[in-house]
């Protein structure tokens, strides 16, 4: 079985969480792997020792992000390609696992249009129309180099930059990311891995989900998980058989996730 597995930055916190690393050699036994990892926070603060200020924008729902300006994305790209990227494909290569770190300019393999215009609220509540900056939304993932990659038994490490159509490097959200490689790669499952234990209505978190039962949901949940259901539905849409969202915090968590063990999986079988 083909697994695309994405670790948030929230679970990567200050470095590689080892009991991920260790659960990600015993299910390589059996499975094929690809792992793609966030890390937002770390951007953040080699901004701030850079001495980038970093803005966040707000969307007329309501949505907070990074407003990538080139500076910014020059910053983006090297924690994410490098710091970050090398210290999992490290990790992996101690305990015996080769693994090969990657990004989205890597081959060209994640290909995207960068976002010419954003509309944003600004401080006095009005909605305003700005340069969309070095954000883009995914067009193309070629997943031959992956599967390549995966079929000479290495795990691809991928980081969440993409190339533009004019070749510029391009901050793109790692959820919808992990997404597009799924579907690139033809895999049977995504995971992806949180601070919490998945998809929570009533203070309970919701087990199973169709694809229409996932859609309907979506504008009831908050913004961080709202994007992981719509991931998990590009994911399907694009022939993956399933998407698992799962605690990353937990012993073992990607066996849990796949043993679909107090988690939320969305599927239409």
């Amino acid at each position: 079985m083909l697994v695309v597995v994405k670790v948030g930055g929230s679970i990567l916190g200050e470095g590689v969480d080892s009991s991920i690393i260790d659960d990600i050699h015993e299910v390589s036994k059996n499975n094929k792997i690809i792992l793609v990892h966030g890390g937002g926070r770390s951007v953040t603060d080699m901004a701030n020792k850079l001495g980038k200020e970093q803005k966040f924008i707000v969307s007329p729902k309501g949505i907070r992000s990074r407003y990538t300006d080139l500076e910014t994305v020059k910053i983006y790209t090297m924690v994410m390609t490098g710091t970050i990227n090398k210290d999992i494909v490290v990790a992996l290569q101690k305990i015996g696992i080769p693994a090969i770190g990657l990004s989205g300019v890597d081959g060209g393999i994640i290909r995207a249009d960068r976002k010419k215009k954003l509309t944003v609220v600004d401080e006095r509540g009005r909605k305003v129309v700005i340069d969309g900056g070095y954000t883009g939304k995914i067009t193309k993932v070629d997943g031959s180099l992956i599967t390549a990659l995966v079929n000479l038994n290495y795990i691809p490490v991928i980081s969440p930059v993409a190339l533009s159509e004019d070749f510029d490097y391009l901050n793109i959200d790692g959820d919808r990311t992990a997404a597009y490689v799924a579907g690139g790669v033809h895999a049977d499952k995504v995971i992806f891995l949180t601070d919490v234990n998945g998809v929570i209505m009533n203070k309970e978190v919701v087990n199973r989900m169709t694809a229409r039962e996932a859609e309907a949901l979506r504008p009831k949940i908050g913004f961080g998980m709202e994007k992981k259901v719509l991931a998990s539905l590009e994911a399907l849409s694009m022939g993956v058989k399933a998407s698992i969202i799962a605690s990353g915090r937990i012993n073992k968590p990607i066996t849990s996730a796949l043993n679909y063990d107090g988690c939320t999986v969305i599927s239409d079988e």
